[in-house]
């Protein structure tokens, strides 16, 4: 008799020949996209850190809303730009990654401090297909992410909440308040010590 277990079949979860982009998922053809890439790995990445003109510009050439003294910084990658929105007075630091497979919203005064990924972009690991997909991301007015945040796909980040360094958000954020760890946990709200409270005299 033989007691050697039987082999089970390894279960096939990934299929990546059976890959498939979506029609139109970029938002513009594969020809453009990769005229993009190359204007940013030139005229815009290697261009000195002082012309944020230039690179809301360019940006602007390619289909993104750029607001009134945006200051992107040279490392920032930014991968389909006809998908972004960001506000008036808005900072983006340094190796900033906006990953727009879905469109990402930011809005006015807001700050997404050095090497922060805002990932609008996933798999459906259920399907062996490993189908992409997409979710927007909105950043309101006044929010500040701190270094190398995590921002997943259909997140919300509310008005003027402050998001710790490292953490990673998985669910909204409420306006307003202070959040860290991963996943990100609110621990408390964003007191301003130069403004007054509400209904104060």
């Amino acid at each position: 008799m033989d007691h050697r277990m039987a082999v089970v079949p390894k279960r096939k979860y990934q299929q990546l020949d059976q890959f498939r982009m979506p029609p139109g998922f970029r938002g513009r053809s594969a020809a453009y996209v990769q005229l993009w890439w190359c204007v940013q790995s030139t005229l815009f990445a290697l261009s000195p850190q002082v012309m944020y003109g230039w690179r809301r510009w360019l940006l602007r050439m390619f289909g993104a809303s750029i607001g009134n003294g945006a200051v992107i910084r040279p490392s920032v990658r930014v991968t389909y730009p006809w998908k972004l929105k960001v506000g008036d007075h808005c900072m983006i630091g340094d190796s900033v990654e906006l990953y727009t497979l879905g469109a990402i919203e930011i809005g006015d005064c807001a700050v997404i401090s050095q090497r922060s990924y805002i990932c609008t972009g996933s798999h459906d690991y259920t399907r062996s297909t490993f189908d992409i997909c997409a979710g927007k991301i909105v950043i309101e007015s006044e929010a500040w992410l701190a270094a190398d945040v995590f921002v997943a796909p259909g997140v919300r980040i509310g008005h003027g909440a402050v998001i710790g360094a490292r953490s990673s958000v998985f669910h909204d954020v409420p306006p307003g308040t202070r959040s860290v760890g991963t996943p990100a946990r609110v621990v408390g709200t964003r007191t301003m010590q130069d403004q007054a409270p509400h209904g104060s005299s």
